[in-house]
């Protein structure tokens, strides 16, 4: 198989399949009580969801236009903003003892509304960046369709298998978490493969504005809470949703929807900024908290301590 038909396979075949077992996966560890707790604890899901949907996507969009990148590199930065949480940021709540089940509500609600976010904003952001030619116009309503059925779709199945064989769905859990990592890990290294000759000057253009992001957004989404004196681990799983962000779905965007490859370097990018601050942040939460990490936390951080963790909340 030549590179173009590789890479072609890769967008249109590959990266939506893995996208769809990727949700099915959030799915399964989603049930209706996730949706119920945005009336029953209306302010801390509050603060979350305004900080991830709308705040969010302002301080991307304000980093886009003052950070000196090129218009790709730019509408990437909003690619990021606009997608929820997913798996991983439950996954890093956990580490910090944060609230699991809040985390899970946000990435759930979330998840709903970027359907008819996404298309609507990011086709203002193209505008924005890269001019009005024809080139890069986002058909909206069919944006939306597709999103539906790589999102809302594999989460509905994942929550019927829930609902109807739990034991099936935890057991399913762990291999699907595996599996997203490994994903990930393999998109990356895909990217770097096809666009290896511009990785350097790539990385130099987008690194400052990925860290500039992680760090204002979680910075945000601590202070943010401390104001509405929210508790400890309600204040450490919205630090963690604002900061981790659907990287995998923004890649999708990027090279599926957009068949854009310098626009999916900055979600790149950020992906290896993310995982080394989502590791600071979770040591800096447990220490602010008095929550040291014990053996038998780190024993619990097995995927299927994880699933069965998520499960229960």
């Amino acid at each position: 198989m030549q590179d173009t038909e590789l890479i072609t396979f890769t967008n249109t075949q590959i990266i939506p399949v893995g996208i769809f077992i990727i949700m099915m996966g959030m799915g399964l560890s989603l049930v209706t009580d996730d949706f119920k707790r945005v009336v029953k604890y209306p302010k801390a899901v509050t603060v979350g969801l305004v900080n991830q949907l709308l705040l969010l996507p302002i301080i991307g969009f304000l980093l886009a236009n003052i950070m000196p990148l090129e218009p790709e590199y730019a509408v990437g930065v909003m690619l990021l903003v606009l997608c929820p949480g997913g798996t991983t940021s439950n996954m890093f709540t956990h580490l910090a003892k944060g609230d699991v089940a809040l985390s899970v509500t946000m990435t759930a609600v979330a998840s709903i509304v970027t359907v008819f976010s996404i298309p609507l904003v990011l086709s203002i952001s193209l505008t924005h960046f890269m001019g009005q030619g024809d080139e890069f116009q986002l058909p909206i309503v069919k944006t939306m369709f597709s999103l539906m059925g790589l999102t809302l779709i594999p989460i509905g199945i994942g929550m019927l298998i829930k609902a109807f064989a739990p034991k099936v769905a935890t057991a399913i859990q762990v291999h699907v978490s595996r599996f997203g990592i490994l994903f990930l890990t393999l998109l990356l290294i895909f990217l770097t493969y096809i666009q290896q000759d511009i990785l350097l000057p790539a990385l130099i253009a987008t690194g400052p504005v990925s860290l500039l992001l992680n760090v204002s957004t979680m910075t945000l989404g601590y202070y943010s809470s401390k104001w509405f004196r929210l508790n400890a681990a309600q204040t450490s799983s919205i630090t963690i949703e604002v900061g981790l962000q659907n990287s995998t779905l923004s890649m999708f965007m990027a090279l599926t929807l957009l068949d854009n490859y310098k626009m999916s370097f900055t979600p790149a990018i950020y992906t290896l900024i993310m995982f080394f601050s989502a590791g600071i942040l979770v040591k800096f939460l447990r220490e602010k908290f008095n929550t040291p990490l014990l053996k038998s936390d780190r024993d619990n951080t097995s995927d299927a301590a994880l699933a069965h963790k998520i499960n229960r909340s």
